[in-house]
C-alpha cells in the first residue's frame, strides 16, 4: 500500500482508535472486486496471426533510395552511407554483415 508522507502522522494511541469496522471499510473501499473491462473492445482490437487482410488498405509513402545510402548486398536494407563497411567485387556490405 502506498504511503503519503505528506500527511499528518498518527501516533500509535490514535491507531489503537479505529474500530474494527472502520477499518474494514476503509479496506473495501480501497480494493475492488470487480475489473470494468468491456469484453467485446477488448475482442475487436485483437489481431489473429494468419487473419484475412485482403480488404485493409496501408497507407505508406515509400520514398526512392537517396544519394547518400546505398543497400547491402547481404541483409539487403537500405542504410546511410556511413554504416557502409566494405565493397567487395561491386558489392556494398554494411557494418552489420561484416
Amino acid at each position: 500500500m502506498a504511503t503519503d508522507y505528506d500527511a499528518p502522522r498518527r501516533d500509535e494511541v490514535d491507531l489503537g482508535e479505529d474500530s474494527l469496522e472502520e477499518l474494514k471499510a476503509r479496506r473495501a473501499d480501497s480494493q475492488s472486486g470487480s475489473v470494468d473491462v468491456d469484453e467485446v473492445e477488448v475482442a475487436e482490437s485483437f489481431e489473429l496471426p494468419g487473419a484475412d487482410l485482403a480488404d485493409e488498405e496501408l497507407t505508406v509513402k515509400v520514398l526512392p533510395m537517396q544519394t547518400d545510402e546505398f543497400r547491402c548486398a547481404r541483409c539487403f536494407l537500405v542504410h546511410h552511407r556511413s554504416q557502409l563497411a566494405k565493397e567487395r567485387n561491386g558489392d556494398l556490405i554494411c557494418r552489420e554483415c561484416v
